[in-house]
This record gives C-alpha cells, structure tokens and sequence, in this order.
C-alpha cells in the first residue's frame, strides 16, 4: 500500500548494493554475455561523477572526466555530459559543439542539445538556437518549443498560430514560454481571450504557478488580487471581487473554483445568489463546471445537475477535457447516458480517440436506442464503436471484447527471434549503456538512455521485432522494467513472455495458494506496483516487490507473527509474505471484491470503503467514477493484467467482468464489520 499522491512505479535501486555487485563482478547481463562490466576502479568513476554533478563539485568532475577518457571508460560520455552541464551557462558554442562531435548519436548528445537550447534561449542567441533546433530528436520539452516559437518570430515569421498551440501545451510556468507570451502578447500575436484561457485551465489543474504567470501577463495589476483569492476565496468574492471589467470576471470565476474546491456546495449557493447572472455567460458556465467537477469528485449526486447548468450556454468548447471527463463520469453514476454523450463529443480528437471514451459513448448509444425512434441507427453506431477497439490489450479492450459477447483470447504468438535478430539487440550500444547504468544504481540515467535508444537514434524508432528483441536482452538481464515497458511498445506483435513474466513464480504462487489467494491477481498487482524490481522505493517511502509502507509492514508482520525488522521490507520473500498476506487481509475486508481491494491496496481500505457508499452501481462505472486518477488508472491495469496471468499460469486468459464482479455498493449490512486498525 501506499500514497496516491506518486506514480505507482518511480523506483531508484540502492546504489551501495549495486556497487558492491559491480565491486564483485557482478553486473546484470554480463554472466550471460549480454553485456560487458566495467572494472570496479572504473564504475566508481561513473557513480563519484553522479555524485559531483550533484553536490555541483567542478573541480571533481574535471578530474573525473580525464579520468574517465584515459580509462576509456565505455560511460565516459556520461562523466563528460555531468562536466558540462555544470558549468553550461558559462560554456562556450565551440566547446559544446566539440561534445556533440565527440558523442554523435547518443542520447547524451540529444541530452546535452535539450539543455544547451534552453541555455541558447536563456542567452537570446536566436540564431544560434534556429541553427540546433531541428537537431533535437526528442522534440519533448515545452520551454524549448516556447524558445523555438519566439525564435521564429524573431525572424520574422507568422507565428500566432504555432504561439497559440505552444502557450496551451505548457504545463508549468517557466522562463521559456513566459518570455515567448510576453513578447507575442505585446506584439499582438497572443490575444488576451488565449491568456485567461490558459489562466482558467492551468488553475483548474492545480498548476497555481503557471496561472498566476498568465494573470500576470493580462496585467501585474492583478496579481495582488489572484494571490488573495487564492488564499481566501470566500473573502475575496465578499470583499473585492466584481463582474467588470472582463478581467475582474474572470478572477471572480476563478475565486468560485478555488472555493468549490474545499466546498463545491458553498461555491454553488454564490452562483445562485447572484454571481450566476453577474458573470458573461461563458464564464458563468465554466465557474459551474469547476463546482460540478469538485462535486463530481466527491461523488455527490447532484453533480450532474450542476454540469446540467453549466452546459445550458453551450460554452463547452472553453472546458478542458479533465472537465468534460468528469462531466461523463458525473452523468454515468446518474444513469444520463445522453449527458454521457455531450461530454464525449464535446472532447478534443485525442481524447474522443481514447478506448475508454470509445467504449463508453458506445454504450451510451446502446443505452439512448431503446428509448430512440432511431434506435437501429444507434444500436450499429455503438457496435461500431465497440469493434473499434475490441481486440486491443487494454481494459477497455477487453470490456468490449465481452460486450459483444466474445472471450477473451490471446493474440497469436510471435514467430521466435531469429539469432541475428538476437546478436543486433546484444550488440547495440545504447542498451548494453543502459544496462550497465542500471547495474550501477544509476536507474534514471539507465531508463533514459534505454528509452532514447528504442526510439530516437539515427536508425529510427525501432520496429516491433528489435522491441522483441531488446525486451528478450532486458528479461535475460533480469531488468524487468525494461523488459516489460519495452514489449509494452509493439503494434502488431505480442509476446506474453515478455509483456507479462513471471519473476519468483514458485515463490509467488507457492504463497497466493498457501494463503487463498489468486495468483493471477497478484501478479496483475506486482507488475503495477514495481515492475518486479526488487529493491524498488517510492518517493514516500513504499519498498519492494510489493511496495509496502514501513508501517504498514509492521502491521501485517505482527499480525502473521511473522519475525521482521525494517532492513527486511526489500527482501523479497518477506516482502511477498507480507505484501500477499496484507493484499489476503484487504480483500476479505472487502468482501471477496477484487476491484475494492485493488483499490483499497492503491489508495488506504478507509478511501473505497467511502467511495462504495451512495447508489448501487455497475462496476465498470464504479471503477471510472474513483475520484484519484492514479487510483483509477491502478485499478484498471491490476485486473486487466490479471486476465493476461491466468493466461501464463493457466493457459487460458479469464474473464474480465467476472473479476470486475456485477455491481458495487454499500457494504451488506450482513457482512462482518470493517476491521477497524487496517491500515
């Protein structure tokens, strides 16, 4: 178990375990020849220079560099990269250009281009900065782009709508996209109506920076202003705020859902006294829209009638998706399956695009048909859809595979690799860096240059047989991260082996069975939780296999009798003990109910067991109406992944509706009480 408030998998290794390994030879891959190990004189180099790059030690890291090429260490480019990056706002275009001669083709040149752009930027060398940009492969950092827009208007380019498109995609507020707004906005080439609308969308998504940076750009004035309501909304909308000038509407709206966040009932009271017919109209339904939101999150039953007000002005197209998203979610819990189909066409292309909105705007229009004088026309359009991605190896894959009445069957296996297939993938150089990265407790660096090398070398993006390979070379290494994530990356081929394997099998399935558990099911868990590396660690602090808290670890060990100490967690037969025996605990908890205890494992038993209060419910909409993303998403791949286990373990996948179970609602009044301590 452990917070909601982190992805289920940012593990870091133990570096002194890894390094104690590479002190004794021991490198992942190299006992199967997969990949050279650097001596142990020559890790340390590599692991020192981590170090130093961030304690921000120059004068270590130029010794570690000379050190490192007259050892001609096979990471020395990372040592060199570490060295510059240091001292980047002081180096010189010649000297960085040398390191891209010296390390052409790697994702440390790539690496080093993303951060000398920004610097570029940071300086105002357009020229320079037009002249790198179309080298960047990886194209994946918004302040850069927000660089490469400002640049084109430098030279003299039409830029309004490229600037528009660069302005929305930022996330959080930085230097890059904050200069290109200020310069575009004065030009006229940003116009104020696109400057509050990223103020409304990044405040609605909890991006308190970035909105503040927009408000700002509309005027320093109001800056005073947004930090007030920000702090107090209730006094604000009291005291200071108003419905003119346009801009003090638009912080009023903004005052409105930073209320509706701690209490959307009180936020929609202020709507009906009053600032529902102060506000423009377009205003007014967003400010209902961020209360039906937080209403929709607390699982209210009156949200949908709010988004029903909000959506009167037919002003959706000014919401964000997350919005609309909970707008269907709102309106599958009432049962308004026309509201349902609002929402999803209402959707950006992306997002209508979604296997989850196609699956559910298809069974929206099989819901209208019965009651529709089109009702044939409907019916098809929802079969339709369903075909669309029935089929797919997703949750929603599977749901509409078996609403059309279909089992679920694995897709046909993979021809075998060929050995030269084999020998290109042990042969190429990125991924055997990768590996020894990894090898070294340098996790981020190894998944970085292993991911860059699958898609972004001068090769091109690897096709689905190298993705094969390269996750067989990571699954023979016993990184099965790589493994996993890799073979994840296929189009038309699937290989289970390598999508779903099963590390520890004696050991896991010995303890599901001792204890009466499925497990398939915890296996589908594992892999959500920690992509079975072991000594796996969460940023707040969950560890192992089965990513348990120290508390509650200790919990469950004293209630098994099993002996423990803390040093145990990431060992991984305690660590299965006591993750199968807490996971047996919880879903006994919940009644046998496999979704309760995915999400009880995810987010706390005290969280499900409140969400499952209120209307019965089918349980897919339950499962879509979890009001934590990370939860929601959790719940999803630990029982999809599940039906591909009992496939493996079995021969044969299961149903996912039947683990999903028919509805879920209020605990039976029959049914044993909460245990109470559960942590």
């Amino acid at each position: 178990m452990k917070s909601v408030y982190r992805r289920p998998f940012e593990a870091s290794l133990a570096s002194g375990v890894r390094r104690a390994a590479a002190a004794l030879g021991i490198v992942l891959g190299v006992a199967a020849g997969l990949a050279p190990a650097p001596a142990a004189a020559q890790s340390d180099v590599v692991v020192q220079a981590r170090e130093a790059w961030r304690k921000r030690d120059a004068r270590q890291l130029a010794a570690l560099k000379i050190q490192a090429a007259s050892q001609q260490h096979p990471l020395a480019m990372w040592v060199d990269y570490w060295e510059l990056l240091n001292r980047l706002q002081e180096a010189t275009p010649e000297e960085v250009q040398a390191f891209f001669e010296r390390w052409p083709d790697t994702y440390v040149e790539d690496r080093m281009r993303n951060d000398w752009l920004l610097e570029l930027g940071r300086r105002r060398d357009w020229g320079r900065f037009a002249a790198e940009y179309p080298k960047f492969r990886m194209q994946d950092d918004r302040e850069v782009a927000c660089y490469a827009v400002l640049a084109r208007h430098q030279a003299g380019e039409d830029v309004r709508r490229a600037a528009v498109e660069a302005w929305r995609a930022q996330r959080e507020a930085d230097q890059g996209c904050s200069l290109m707004a200020l310069t575009l906005h004065g030009a006229g080439e940003l116009p104020a109506s696109e400057v509050w609308r990223k103020a409304r969308h990044a405040f609605d998504a909890h991006k308190r920076n970035a909105a503040r940076q927009a408000v700002v750009l509309a005027g320093t004035e109001f800056a005073n202003k947004f930090d007030e309501l920000v702090d107090n909304p209730a006094r604000y909308l009291a005291r200071k705020a108003a419905a003119r000038p346009h801009a003090e509407a638009e912080l009023a709206a903004m005052a409105l859902a930073r209320l509706a966040a701690s209490d959307p009932e009180a936020a929609a009271k202020q709507m009906e006294d009053g600032w529902e017919r102060r506000l423009p109209a377009p205003l007014a339904s967003w400010a209902w829209a961020s209360i039906a939101k937080q209403a929709s999150i607390r699982l209210l039953p009156h949200a949908a009638d709010y988004f029903q007000r909000a959506s009167m002005g037919a002003h959706e197209t000014e919401w964000s998706d997350d919005m609309l998203a909970w707008k269907a979610r709102a309106a599958l819990r009432a049962g308004r399956w026309q509201q349902v189909v609002q929402a999803i066409n209402a959707m950006g292309p992306a997002e209508q695009a979604d296997a989850g909105w196609v699956y559910w705007k298809a069974r929206a229009l099989s819901a209208i048909a019965g009651d529709s004088q089109d009702g044939e026309a409907l019916r098809r359009q929802s079969r339709e859809l369903l075909e669309s991605i029935a089929g797919q190896p997703t949750y929603y894959g599977k749901l509409a595979t078996e609403d059309l009445g279909r089992p679920l069957e694995l897709p046909p296996k993979p021809a075998p690799l060929t050995e030269a297939e084999r020998e290109a993938a042990r042969s190429n150089p990125g991924l055997t860096r990768a590996l020894q990265l990894i090898a070294l407790g340098l996790r981020n660096e190894g998944v970085r240059e292993w991911n860059w090398t699958l898609s972004f070398t001068s090769a091109g993006r690897m096709d689905d047989r190298q993705l094969l390979a390269a996750a067989e070379r990571a699954c023979a290494a016993q990184v099965w991260d790589r493994c996993i994530n890799t073979s994840d990356r296929t189009k038309a081929e699937f290989d289970l082996d390598t999508r779903f394997p099963t590390p520890f099998r004696r050991e896991v399935t010995t303890r599901a069975r001792e204890i009466g558990l499925d497990p398939a099911y915890v296996y589908g868990l594992i892999r959500q939780e920690s992509r079975f590396i072991m000594d796996a660690r969460s940023g707040v602090g969950a560890s192992g296999l089965m990513q348990l808290m120290p508390a509650t670890a200790r919990w469950t060990a004293k209630k098994i009798g099993l002996p423990y100490s803390p040093e145990l967690i990431t060992d991984r037969d305690t660590n299965i003990a006591l993750g199968t025996s807490y996971l047996k605990l919880v879903l006994d908890d919940m009644g046998g109910s496999q979704v309760l205890a995915a999400a009880a494992y995810n987010a706390g038993p005290n969280r499900p067991r409140r969400w499952r209060e209120g209307a019965v419910l089918e349980a897919p909409v339950w499962v879509e109406s979890i009001p934590f993303a990370e939860t929601r998403d959790y719940v999803k791949k630990v029982l999809s992944n599940a039906t591909y286990y009992a496939a493996q373990l079995h021969g044969r996948m299961t149903s996912l509706r039947a683990r999903l179970g028919q509805v879920i609602g209020p605990r039976d009044p029959n049914a044993p009480p909460p245990q109470p301590d559960l942590p």
